[in-house]
C-alpha cells in the first residue's frame, strides 16, 4: 500500500485513515505494527489493538490522522489530525500531540498544524474546524490563538481524566476566517 504523505520543512506527515488501519492490522506482524505506529511497548500495542478491534469509524463520522515523522531522524514524534469528522456537515475536531517532552517548544506542532489545517479546508472540504483543550493547557491554547481559532465556551465536566471530571474549552475556526489569515 502506498501511504500518502505531506511534507514540511522538518516533518513528514504520513496520512492514516480507517483504510490504512485495516491494511496494517491485516498485513503486519506485531513488531512491524509497533515500528509503523511508533509504539514503545507491548502494552502500547495491546491498547492499540484493542482500540482497533472496537472500530474506528461509523456510518456518519470518520477521521484523518497524520503521524509526525522527524525528517532527520525518522522518529515518529507525535500526531495531528481530524477525529470526529462529520463529512455531511463539513466539520471535524482537530487534535494533536507530541510524544516526548524533549520535542516540545521547538515549533514542530506549529509547523504541522499549518499544513493540517490547510489540508482540512482545501482537501477535505471542511467549513468548520473545532478544537477542545483543557482550560489550563496554555501551550495548546496559545497554538489555537496563533492560528486564529475563536473561543466559543466552556464544556463543564466534559472529560474524565483519571476518575476526575474536568472542563474543556471549545474553540473553532471557520473557512472564511482561515482565508483571511
Amino acid at each position: 500500500m502506498q501511504f500518502e504523505e505531506l511534507h514540511t520543512e522538518r516533518l513528514i506527515l504520513r496520512k492514516l485513515t480507517p483504510e490504512v488501519y485495516d491494511h496494517i492490522h491485516e498485513t503486519m506482524g506485531n513488531s512491524e505494527l509497533m515500528e509503523f505506529l511508533g509504539l514503545a511497548s507491548a502494552e502500547d500495542l495491546a491498547i492499540e489493538k484493542d482500540k482497533y478491534s472496537k472500530g474506528l469509524a461509523t456510518h456518519n463520522r470518520t477521521f484523518v490522522h497524520f503521524q509526525l515523522i522527524e525528517k532527520v531522524s525518522g522518529r515518529i514524534i507525535g500526531g495531528c489530525g481530524y477525529h470526529t469528522w462529520f463529512p455531511k456537515h463539513n466539520r471535524a475536531e482537530i487534535g494533536y500531540d507530541l510524544k516526548h517532552e524533549g520535542d516540545k517548544r521547538k515549533g514542530y506542532m506549529t509547523e504541522a498544524l499549518a499544513t493540517v489545517i490547510d489540508y482540512g479546508f482545501n482537501e477535505m472540504g471542511l467549513h468548520r474546524v473545532e478544537a477542545l483543550a483543557a482550560p489550563d493547557n496554555e501551550p495548546s491554547l496559545q497554538l489555537l490563538k496563533k492560528f486564529g481559532f475563536v473561543f466559543e465556551g466552556t464544556l463543564r465536566e466534559h472529560y474524565n481524566v483519571g476518575g476526575n471530571l474536568e472542563d474543556s474549552v471549545m474553540y473553532s475556526l471557520l473557512k472564511q476566517e482561515y482565508k483571511k489569515l
